[in-house]
This record gives structure tokens, C-alpha cells and sequence, in this order.
């Protein structure tokens, strides 16, 4: 994952200040063992997509490329929830790319989010590659936590969603049993549930399968892990006064221990 900073993020002072983060570009990457067509026809379902991503849900399909949604993100103690429309504003099937554009409203707070991400599947061996590059600006409670918990989020959900997505495509075809002759007189023409099939979104009318999932969750390690890195990454500090200060550190424990020894030998002595 490749993470790159193109604007400043906002000072927190005294007063109620919304802290954002601008400009911040995020590229994530995953493989699947399906062929690249595949892969790209079902990533541009929103069903197949809400379905995987933790934490969404799909409330309206206005048109095939603009849809309403929430999506609930917990990061350690906080939980953030949004209000937004997406928009596919370009899709090329020869290329396997398309745009997505996003915002979202806080729907307990001020803060706000935009994001445009553009995909893209190539053929990798007999996989596919997919990769995610996202540009967003966040305004609000998440943005301070700083874009080192930023990356770890992104690569948690994406991670997630990854994996959903593997399953789905990666899982061989159900096979097919010949019904006997009396079930095939008396069975419904209609599709049978559990069969996978899905339906084309329409207007007002989501699939069952944008149920709203479990809110991504990036655990007490992983968030602390993220924070000592941003903090990290802020210090200047060479890794030669790291190795001098880690030696002192020894060379001092050493002639403690060795002062107490010459201690001791002189109570036995004496």
C-alpha cells in the first residue's frame, strides 16, 4: 500500500475547530483467481460491493450509476456513521476502469467525507489484479485521528472487503442435480432461494443482499499501532542516536550490577 499526502491537515485550537484532512491519496491492491471480465462485471454491481464492504448499506438506486447509501466506520473507541450518494462518472470495458465519486454527511455531526476512486482490473497469470486508488478529504471526528490511522482503516476495510469478494468469485459453481419426475411436474418455475442469482438493482428497490453489515472495527492494538507510527513518523530522529542511546542504556545497567557486586564483596570481607 502506497500512501501520499498532497494537502495540509487542519490545527486543532482552544475553540471547536473541525479538524480535516485534505488531498490524501490511498492506493490499495488485492488478487482473485477469476478472470479480469468476471471480476470487473461483478465490481460494478452495487449489490455485489455493498454486500462485501463492512459497516454498508444501500439505500436507493436513483439511476444504474447513482446510488444512496450509509456506511458505519468504528475506529477504536469512536463510531462514525454517513449519509452519501456515490456516482459512476466513467467506465471503459475495454481498459476494465471506471470512476466512482462519493460524499457523505455525518449523520450525528457536522463532519463530511468525499472520495473519488478509480478502479482497475488487469490480468495477473491466471488472476486478476485490482487496484484501488482513492483520493478524499475528511472533515470532521474521524479526520483526527491523523492519516496514519487513516491508512490502517483503508486497508482494514478494503482487506475485508477483499476477502468477501474472493469468496464469492473464487468459490466453485453449485453442481446441478436432476430433479426426479415428480418434482420437476410439481416444482416452481421461479428461481429457488439459495441459488445465488441475483437481480438487476432498480429505482427504490435494493437487493436483499445490501443488507446493512457489521461496522468495520480496527482493534485497540491496530489503533495504537497506527498512532505510535503517525507520532513516529513526525520525529526526526536518526538511527545512529537511537543505537547510542540503546548502548548507554546497557552500558549503564552494566556498572550498576557491577557496583553492587563490588558492594557486596566488601560486606563479605568485612
Amino acid at each position: 500500500m502506497s500512501i501520499h499526502i498532497r494537502g495540509a491537515e487542519g490545527h486543532s485550537r482552544r475553540a471547536v475547530v473541525r479538524r480535516t484532512i485534505r488531498g490524501m491519496e490511498i492506493e490499495n491492491s488485492f488478487a482473485v483467481k477469476a478472470a479480469p471480465e468476471r471480476v470487473y462485471e461483478f465490481l460494478l454491481d452495487v449489490n455485489n460491493v455493498v454486500s462485501c464492504v463492512p459497516g454498508a448499506e444501500l439505500s436507493e438506486v436513483v439511476d444504474p450509476n447513482t446510488f444512496k447509501g450509509k456506511v458505519k466506520i468504528k475506529v477504536g473507541p469512536v463510531t462514525v456513521s454517513y449519509n452519501g450518494t456515490a456516482r459512476i462518472t466513467a467506465r471503459d470495458a475495454e481498459t476494465r476502469t471506471a470512476t466512482l465519486e462519493a460524499e457523505g454527511r455525518e449523520t450525528t455531526g457536522s463532519g463530511t467525507a468525499q472520495a473519488k476512486t478509480i478502479m482497475a482490473v488487469a490480468p495477473d497469470g491466471e488472476s486478476s489484479k485490482v487496484t484501488l486508488t482513492t483520493d478524499f478529504t475528511v472533515v470532521g471526528r474521524v479526520a483526527q485521528f491523523g492519516r496514519g490511522i487513516m491508512e490502517d482503516v483503508s486497508r482494514h476495510l478494503v482487506g475485508q472487503a477483499a476477502e468477501c469478494i474472493q469468496a464469492k468469485l473464487e468459490a466453485p459453481p453449485p453442481a446441478a442435480t436432476p430433479p426426479s419426475g415428480a418434482e420437476a411436474a410439481g416444482s416452481d418455475p421461479s428461481p429457488a432461494a439459495g441459488t445465488g442469482s441475483t437481480s438487476n438493482p432498480s429505482p427504490n428497490n435494493p437487493s436483499p443482499a445490501a443488507a446493512a453489515s457489521t461496522p468495520a472495527a480496527l482493534d485497540a492494538f491496530a489503533l495504537g499501532r497506527a498512532v505510535a507510527k503517525d507520532r513516529l513518523s513526525r520525529i526526526n530522529v536518526r538511527p545512529q542516536t537511537i543505537a547510542m542511546a540503546f548502548a548507554g542504556l546497557v552500558s549503564l545497567v552494566l556498572f550498576r550490577r557491577a557496583r553492587r557486586a563490588r558492594r557486596r564483596r566488601r560486606e563479605g570481607n568485612g
